[in-house]
């Protein structure tokens, strides 16, 4: 599709409610996983939960699949919503260059999320 010019007088506008801007903070993510991550995109499951009353966002990644083919998930009771609570933010801007993410275990996910808020 070809680039329509602009006059000087038009003002080309774009609103999204809460719906569209999730998933297009997820798709970017996902898109941008293997910089942000340090991750092969393809040998790994994303998990992501939002919170529009603090503005915050939280995406992550884990294996896939074990070395026998198995797929792996994040436990049920890993609650993203408190660990986003939880956890300082990792990054202060994706834009700049060093490591954007910090490396939890299971374990440590499951905790934070037994913790009360």
């Amino acid at each position: 599709m070809g680039k329509n010019e602009i006059s000087k007088n038009e003002v080309r506008v774009i609103k999204i409610g809460p719906q569209a801007l999730y998933e297009f903070i997820y798709e970017k993510f996902v898109e941008m996983q293997g910089e942000l991550l340090d991750v092969n995109s393809t040998d790994v499951s994303d998990y992501f939960d939002i919170s529009f009353e603090n503005g915050e966002f939280i995406f992550c990644a884990l294996k896939s699949e074990d070395e026998n083919g198995c797929f792996l998930s994040l436990p049920k009771d890993v609650n993203l919503k408190k660990i986003m609570q939880s956890i300082p933010d990792t990054s202060s801007s994706l834009f700049g260059g060093g490591k954007h993410y910090r490396k939890y275990t299971v374990d440590e996910l499951l905790n934070l999320s037994k913790e009360q808020s």
